[in-house]
């Protein structure tokens, strides 16, 4: 006797839970986002060194995820993603027993916060590489695990802060860090039992020697690692598609970092409204932004995918920088942060499901690692490029400079014939062969 449900969940699993890895590790993420700068701020005293944790992290996952994308195509998105965050567990796992045994010195901190970064780098491209081969065992289209992503992500940024916040609380920002550790543990366990029916292995590149007839031979020994890494940013920049959007992300991960960092700090204190509003304005931005994925992943498949992106990015960018720079009640802010971030929610799944429909499987890995390095790029620049302009022209019109820069950023795919690209429709018809 059969069951016509059990096939189709049992396919499935490994979606599943791949999404509830992904929902773990970001709330982990989000716990030592705030764990360790403030370890780091009690037991130093020192901004400076704070800022030093941060970049010390941040650097070499950026370098990491633009390198590793070959290895990662390598050794199987599967393998890496389990090895990352296995070894991810030892090295946070050190930092809070260091501390409580006293021998964490300041430059030992720096080594592990850069070890975690480093293999973050590679590890978040493994998840990401994973995604082709689970909508395919699915049998989902791209925009419904896309669009689930980016929902359990927009979640874990509203709730993830205050879990922190009350872990460093109420345990210290040690144990907090510990459990942040034990998080990716749980993860790598999760997705050596749920995924264990997709393809584990790497790829097996191999380099041409030359040609015979007009076909090219070859030789039956690995393609070198330069090799795969230059294959992987030909195809990204060849595609103008892909190309485009990693330059527009770019940017507005730049103007996004000078809102959040310093724009609406500085808001929040000159206004009077307070520390308590910059999470309250978070908490309902990420709230309404996940609740906008969760819509996406539903309906996504319905909605043409450009028009979608511009009417997204015209409601999420400018408006917000307007309603904080003419100086509104806070009621109006908080009902700006629904609209805004519901339209956001619409934005990651698009993105994606673009992506993943324009890279070769064999590629996944080097190409998602490259244009993810490539978004990421001005992010460090987005904290100076806030304070310079606040202190320069001050706060109303720093963010009417970013607010309409924002809105030139992703207005622009409306004059640029290649992001039209974007939609299935066009895609479609331009594999079609052309009648001689």
């Amino acid at each position: 006797m059969t069951f016509p449900l059990a096939r189709p969940t049992a396919r499935r699993i490994p979606l599943y839970g791949w999404l509830t890895s992904e929902a773990i590790s970001l709330l982990g993420t989000r716990v030592s986002m705030i764990a360790i700068p403030w370890l780091v701020l009690t037991t130093t005293g020192s901004p400076t060194r704070t800022g030093l944790v941060a970049f010390a992290e941040i650097t070499p996952m950026v370098l990491l995820k633009a390198f590793g994308g070959p290895l990662v195509d390598r050794v199987g998105p599967r393998r890496m993603a389990i090895g990352a965050d296995t070894l991810s567990l030892l090295a946070v796992g050190l930092i809070p027993l260091l501390h409580h045994t006293g021998t964490l010195s300041f430059p030992i901190l720096l080594g592990l916060v850069a070890v975690a970064g480093a293999l973050r780098g590679p590890g978040d491209a493994a998840t990401t590489a994973l995604i082709p081969a689970l909508v395919e065992r699915a049998e989902v289209p791209y925009e419904r695990a896309t669009g689930l992503a980016s929902a359990i992500e927009r979640g874990a940024t509203m709730i993830g802060a205050a879990i922190a916040g009350g872990l460093v609380a109420t345990i210290g920002a040690a144990n907090a860090v510990a459990i942040d550790a034990a998080s990716f543990g749980l993860c790598a366990l999760l997705l050596v039992v749920t995924t264990r029916s997709l393809e584990t292995r790497g790829s097996e590149p191999v380099a041409p020697r030359g040609s015979v007839d007009g076909v090219d031979e070859v030789e039956d020994v690995p393609a070198s690692y330069a090799a795969q890494l230059r294959d992987g940013w030909n195809f990204l920049r060849r595609d103008a598609v892909l190309m485009s959007l990693c330059v527009m992300v770019a940017l507005t991960n730049l103007l996004d970092l000078a809102w959040s960092a310093v724009l609406l700090p500085v808001w929040a204190r000159d206004s009077g409204a307070g520390v308590g509003a910059i999470g309250l304005v978070f908490a309902v931005w990420g709230g309404a932004s996940m609740l906008g994925s969760v819509v996406a992943a539903a309906y996504g498949t319905r909605l043409p995918r450009f028009a979608t992106y511009l009417v997204a990015f015209l409601v999420t960018g400018l408006p917000r920088f307007v309603l904080f720079a003419i100086g509104v009640p806070l009621w109006a802010i908080l009902a700006m942060c629904v609209v805004g971030g519901a339209s956001s929610g619409f934005l990651n799944p698009v993105l994606g499901a673009v992506q993943f429909e324009r890279i070769p499987r064999e590629m996944v890995g080097r190409v998602t690692s490259l244009s993810s390095a490539l978004c990421w790029s001005l992010m460090p620049f987005g904290g100076v490029l806030g304070g310079v302009l606040v202190s320069g022209i001050g706060l109303s019109p720093a963010l009417l400079v970013v607010g309409f820069a924002y809105f030139a950023t992703t207005m622009a795919p409306a004059l640029i014939p290649s992001f039209r690209g974007m939609n299935r429709q066009q895609r479609a018809a331009a594999r079609e062969p052309v009648a001689a």
